[in-house]
């Protein structure tokens, strides 16, 4: 059995200036503290996740993103030739995390510990993040403990470091459980993350765990809790079993849109004569994008 790589397995430099965004920043964005701390973690620590790009058909040399827009416009900033990128050998491809509008604290933790890989200390990464040295050394074992399966379920999600502390008290199995509850409800806070571990069975966790007193929660109350979860988990799979069709539709109108707009002719007139139409066009695809469920979670 062959699998398809959804990259190419090399990582190369391409000119900033042949790569194409699929649409222009709002000059507010540049003036985020979240770019600054980009550009700041660039110049010190250099690009630590390459940028996804895809050929652009009948242009040799040339690339559409498909994800790293600020780490591109930091690089433009800081004077820099060329980007470190993989290539996408399939543009309609949902294999790599490309619509994320924020850094999970999974996604800084493996930063983070690709830097140390790299040399840099965790004093100079906390100078370029604006941390505190001591946030560093919690986001360096951030995941110690905690099931890859878990890790996998909410490595998209803005799940709060408290969540992955919770998590770290119960034993892999139950962690799996409530991560999947978590997904389920769309929940990702840590008073929710505690309520979960309030509600599991001595059993379920580990040993060092120091639980909350459950003087004021009578074992009727657990299992009312625990059936409400339940039936909350399964009206969700009914949801999301429901959408699988519309979301199909709306992935192959998408690829259907994304192969017009590779047209200069097209997007040029749009760009001259209906640039909100093209902004909003290229939003609602990009939300389409994002909200495709795929079987890897991603």
């Amino acid at each position: 059995m062959t699998v398809k790589h959804a990259f190419d397995l090399r990582i190369i430099e391409v000119p900033l200036e042949r790569i194409r965004p699929s649409a222009p920043l709002l000059p507010q964005v540049l003036a985020t503290p979240k770019f600054r701390t980009i550009v700041s973690s660039i110049r010190e620590l250099g690009v630590i996740e390459p940028l996804a790009v895809y050929p652009v058909e009948g242009r040799p040399g040339e690339y559409d993103l498909l994800d790293g827009r600020l780490r591109l416009e930091a690089l433009k900033e800081l004077g820099r030739e060329t980007a470190p990128c993989m290539v996408s050998l399939d543009d309609e491809g949902f294999s790599f995390n490309r619509h994320i509008n924020r850094i999970t604290v999974v996604q800084e933790h493996r930063m983070i510990r690709a830097s140390l890989a790299q040399g840099a200390s965790e004093e100079r990464i906390a100078t370029v993040l604006k941390m505190d040295v001591r946030r560093i050394r919690e986001r360096i074992h951030l995941l110690d403990g905690v099931a890859p399966e878990a890790v996998s379920l909410l490595k998209d999600k803005q799940a709060i470091p408290k969540v992955f502390a919770a998590l770290k008290k119960m034993k892999p199995m139950r962690q799996i459980e409530a991560a999947e509850m978590m997904v389920a409800a769309n929940r990702f806070t840590a008073s929710y993350a505690e309520m979960l571990l309030i509600t599991t069975r001595p059993e379920a966790l580990t040993a060092k765990a120091q639980p909350k007193k459950k003087t004021d929660i009578s074992p009727e109350d657990i299992a009312r809790m625990e059936a409400e979860m339940e039936r909350l988990h399964q009206d969700c799979q009914a949801v999301e079993d429901g959408i699988g069709d519309t979301m199909l539709s709306l992935v192959v109108a998408k690829g259907f849109m994304n192969r017009l707009l590779r047209n200069e002719n097209i997007r040029g007139h749009l760009r001259r004569h209906h640039e909100d139409l093209l902004a909003s066009l290229v939003t609602t695809l990009d939300a389409i994008a994002a909200d495709n469920r795929t079987p890897e979670r991603e």
